[in-house]
């Protein structure tokens, strides 16, 4: 029987949950689920349109932080601020969504963070409730709103989905937590962009080349990066570095200039810019722009960066595996489901570039090494990134949960 799934996300931008959200549905059975989903007006709601998924849109979803790095601290309290004007077209959107899909079985939130928009939606639909957690959890320091997380998902999840064993170790260890990992599904074919094409030619010959995608975001570690590509070319070594993304907000007039000036949002496209050509960086650190599709750009690096500020192993990570391409992640703890260090990739400090760039220099002139973490990195990502394998386990969850619901409430 196909279950209707409601599912419910928090980001206009095309990011690394909006990626994990179209792989989990491409990857769960044919004809298993039929996905209906919730989610602000921008590029990722563009597109899931594209790809034939029916979208209930809105300026904008309430969100509560309680993640590691974005809980609410300092000047970050004024991020709240923007939740309480959202709260009003979210309670909208909720009951928009449920006079157009009063039939479904079940509803499925892409990200914790979105869970006050969550529960509001099983109230109105009284149906289960999977909550979807993709970021590290805050749990120590803020024991109020640790225990108002925790009670709302003891209270209204009927299951909880970690994507790690990271992410999971984050939560309380009493909760019952499935853990089922990101995924990705290469493409069999596909055509070359003329972009990759003409990024390759620009290569230089032998470098190593070491590549950086997602949204453009200082928590990403974009500014770790450009120095260490500073650092790197001023010590002589051979390698060329690809940024692959651009900045999914570009605010202007007052409220840009505000946001800029508390910290809570950057011109990265013009930094780097600027970086670049202040620095003579440009034979060396090439920009390509938003890209949905970054097939080609893993088929044509050699490791990936990804020096985050979160603490955690980032979508592009588990990508690249899938190509045998090694990654540096910032990462203090990494758990064997999703990197070993040594093997399949190395773990580096965060905000530490100069630690970065030495890595990139020590194995500019090892590339066996590379290879062979390579190698490492696609057995992991067949063994736990497969989108196939990991669509049955989702949809085993949701079977589990309706049978449940169902049998308690008789419907």
């Amino acid at each position: 029987m196909t279950l209707s799934v409601l599912y419910l996300h928090p980001s206009s931008a095309f990011s690394g949950a909006s990626r994990s959200l179209g792989e989990l549905l491409r990857g769960l059975p044919e004809a298993a689920v039929r996905p209906q989903v919730v989610l602000p007006r921008g590029h990722a709601a563009e597109l899931l349109e594209a790809e034939g998924y029916p979208t209930e849109q809105t300026v904008g979803i309430a969100q509560y932080d309680c993640t590691r790095y974005g809980h609410y601290r300092g000047l970050r309290w004024l991020i709240a601020l923007r939740e309480l004007v959202l709260l009003p077209a979210t309670v909208l959107a909720c009951i928009r969504a449920h006079r157009r899909w009063r039939d479904i079985d079940l509803i499925h939130v892409n990200e914790i963070t979105a869970v006050i928009a969550a529960v509001m939606m099983k109230a109105l639909f009284q149906k289960p409730l999977v909550v979807h957690v993709r970021s590290v959890q805050q749990m120590t320091g803020i024991p109020l709103r640790r225990r108002l997380l925790e009670f709302l998902l003891h209270r209204y999840a009927d299951a909880v989905v970690a994507i790690d064993t990271t992410v999971r170790e984050s939560l309380p260890s009493d909760m019952s937590v499935d853990v089922v990992h990101n995924s990705y599904m290469p493409h069999a074919a596909y055509a070359i962009p003329q972009a990759v094409v003409d990024l390759r030619n620009r290569f230089h010959k032998d470098s190593l080349r070491v590549g950086m995608i997602g949204n453009l975001l200082a928590m990403k570690g974009v500014y770790e990066i450009l120095e260490a590509a500073r650092l790197c070319i001023a010590s002589g070594v051979n390698v060329d570095f690809v940024l692959v993304g651009s900045s999914p907000r570009r605010l202007s007039g007052l409220s840009g200039a505000l946001l800029n000036w508390l910290g809570f949002s950057h011109d990265l496209d013009g930094d780097v810019a600027q970086f670049t050509a202040r620095n003579g960086l440009d034979e060396r650190v090439h920009r390509l722009g938003f890209m949905p599709d970054v097939q080609a750009i893993y088929q044509s690096i050699d490791l990936l960066c990804f020096p985050s500020h979160l603490d955690a192993v980032g979508r592009p990570v588990i990508e690249a595996a899938w190509y045998g391409v090694p990654s540096l992640v910032a990462v203090e703890r990494p758990r064997p489901d999703t990197l070993v260090d040594g093997e399949t990739g190395f773990c580096i400090p965060s905000r530490d570039p100069e630690a970065l760039a030495a890595v990139i220099g020590r194995l500019s002139s090892r590339r066996d090494e590379v290879t062979r973490m390579g190698r490492a990195a696609r057995t992991l990502a067949e063994s736990n990134f497969d989108a196939k394998k990991n669509g049955h386990l989702m949809l085993a969850i949701y079977q589990r949960v309706v049978g449940q619901y169902r049998e308690q409430f008789g419907y």
